[in-house]
């Protein structure tokens, strides 16, 4: 008897069956929903783009957004530096040290939003464990709470995990045997670590960078919880808008307008990570 093989097209079509239940979710739960506040930001009260002009002239919203995005940039870089001694650690230790070390990155993931935010709240009041550090040192009065400093700790303690994967799965499969060889050839140690190692370890970089920064564009409860209204984000003045003032239109066209620097943010980084992965790509088939 002969195997019948499916052909091409059979197996496109069954894929796309695969697909379907993802993409159904997507366009009932994301793309619907985006689509109504898109609408509605350029047709109430009136259609146009007069929200959209209401948001750009207001020098409030415009300082609303740009402290989103430096708070953004600040966390993301933070998180970086942390993360990537971290998970170059993760890809050094043998299998047992690396499931602990693991264990200790992803407890975030495992404990209450609200508990994680309140724990923070109790650290940074007045009075709490981190003023009583920085008296210890001759810093008096250095209370976190109601900041944007308390906000950025809270939420580098958040984002962290989604830096470390990242960069962990990146660096597991470099080859070490080419900063032996960069060695081998002259190169010092940290020269070899910038010339070699970090360049390959830029595809993970740049996953990690752009997750915690466009993630961090959108939080909304812990900005909420451990700031204020003077230093607000984004997230919450569109909150604000849609559950004080109800101003659905102007809290879509200010969402639009962080969906669009996100989709900018996006665009730069895949950029960037095109050419070094063709420059992976080719050295690969060079060896």
């Amino acid at each position: 008897m002969t195997a019948v093989v499916p052909g091409r097209a059979t197996r496109r079509v069954a894929a796309s069956w695969l697909l379907f239940p993802a993409a159904a979710v997507l366009l009932v739960f994301f793309c619907y929903p985006l689509a109504v506040i898109l609408w509605r930001s350029f047709s109430e009260p009136d259609f146009g783009v007069a929200n959209y002009v209401a948001v750009l002239g207001d020098k409030v919203q415009i300082r609303v957004v740009l402290r989103t995005l430096r708070t953004a940039l600040i966390i993301t870089a933070a998180t970086l530096v942390i993360a990537y001694p971290y998970a170059y650690a993760m890809s050094r230790v043998g299998r047992r040290a690396r499931g602990l070390l693991t264990l200790l990155v992803l407890m975030p993931f495992w404990t209450s939003v609200m508990a994680r935010n309140f724990a923070w709240y109790v650290l940074e009041q007045r009075g709490g464990v981190i003023e009583k550090l920085f008296d210890t040192v001759g810093i008096h009065g250095m209370s976190l709470l109601g900041s944007v400093a308390g906000v950025t700790v809270a939420m580098v303690q958040v984002m962290l995990p989604f830096m470390v994967l990242p960069l962990q799965n990146t660096m597991l499969g470099i080859d070490r045997s080419l900063l032996h060889a960069a060695r081998s050839l002259g190169a010092r140690g940290p020269v070899a670590f910038l010339r070699v190692y970090l360049p390959l370890s830029m595809p993970g970089v740049l996953a990690g960078v752009s997750v915690v920064f466009i993630m961090s564009l959108g939080f909304y409860l812990t900005p909420a919880l451990l700031g204020t209204p003077q230093q607000a984000l984004a997230a919450q003045v569109i909150g604000t808008r849609v559950n004080d003032l109800l101003d659905f239109a102007g809290a879509g066209a200010l969402g639009a307008i962080l969906l669009v620097l996100t989709l900018i943010v996006l665009a730069v980084i895949s950029r960037i990570a095109a050419p070094l992965g063709s420059s992976m790509t080719g050295g690969a088939d060079r060896g």
